[in-house]
């Protein structure tokens, strides 16, 4: 969905013609920079090349019921071929951006971009069969295998970052975080029911928090127990107060309740920032703990 940005001049911008100096002259030494809105976000490669995989199948469709019956079942079967390579291709590159996002993941557990290419060189293949003859049938299957491999990638076929982590605690981290993102995706889809593009930016806001300690949570599992609150029963309510919000806004407009739901993501997010903050405090202790037993082992081995 498309989403205006504004600036000083825009509607919803300064009304003043004068930036202050914080804008013009950018943070103070020190000073954390404010977070921007693409902060930490990638540009998502699932879009065009993608979709223009199910429109490159449709002259099949027409090639197929100008045919005979033997070749047109071929063609369709070609065609199911291709749309199905297409789906698969779709989610497995939605599969693997959510890998990158992650800095401790499990690779995805079915090699989609693999099997898509696998059926795009079966469609090609039927198609070489019932067009022309079992050589160009061969081509079509290789070139088109190839060229979808090379055109997307292969599937992340390795855990990342999980060497030396136990995997119980990590299916449990995974299972939290698979959890937490859910609540986050509902809260998302309620206020684009509403349209308001501040609530919107606001929980935009709140999610890179929220997903600031997920991350923190995934590399070092021992802090799950610390964030477990946060990543269920706080987002659980969060869930819920921002349905309520949603259904009470596109009914009535009641304003305090607006101005209440928008004061809770305050709260909720500086919470969320402290016990973050507080996580990684307690991971550098542990580093320094481990750092000053290295220290005191080379000291009794007489290594300076």
């Amino acid at each position: 969905m498309a989403q205006r940005f504004g600036s000083t001049f825009s509607p919803d911008g300064k009304s003043s013609g004068v930036q202050d100096a914080s804008e013009t002259q950018g943070p103070s030494r020190g000073q954390v920079p404010p977070a921007r809105p693409f902060d930490g976000k990638r540009p998502s490669r699932v879009g065009a090349r993608s979709n223009l995989l199910f429109i490159a199948a449709l002259p099949l469709a027409w090639k197929a019921f100008t045919a005979e019956p033997v070749t047109m079942a071929g063609y369709l079967a070609a065609l199911g071929c291709l749309v199905a390579a297409a789906l698969l291709t779709r989610e497995g590159l939605k599969a693997e951006e959510a890998y990158e996002a992650r800095k401790v993941a499990r690779r995805p557990a079915i090699p989609r971009k693999i099997f898509g290419s696998v059926l795009t060189g079966a469609g090609l293949a039927l198609v070489g069969v019932f067009g022309w003859g079992v050589i160009e049938a061969v081509i079509f299957a290789v070139l088109g295998t190839v060229l979808h491999s090379l055109a997307f990638g292969l599937d992340p076929l390795k855990n990342k970052g999980m060497e030396g982590i136990d995997t119980f605690q990590q299916d449990r981290v995974a299972r939290a975080v698979d959890e937490a993102e859910g609540h986050l995706d509902v809260m998302r889809q309620a206020l684009e029911q509403i349209n308001d593009r501040e609530a919107q930016r606001r929980l935009e806001r709140f999610t890179t928090a929220a997903r600031d300690m997920f991350r923190t949570v995934e590399e070092d599992p021992r802090d799950l127990t610390a964030a477990r609150k946060y990543l269920g029963v706080y987002l659980l309510g969060a869930r819920d107060a921002t349905v309520k919000f949603a259904d009470l806004w596109s009914l009535t407009r009641n304003a305090e309740a607006r101005t209440d739901w928008f004061a809770l993501l305050d709260d909720l997010e500086r919470n969320f920032t402290a016990r973050n903050e507080k996580l990684l405090l307690d991971n550098k202790a542990d580093l320094d703990i481990e750092i000053d037993v290295l220290r005191e082992r080379l000291a009794r081995e007489g290594i300076k």
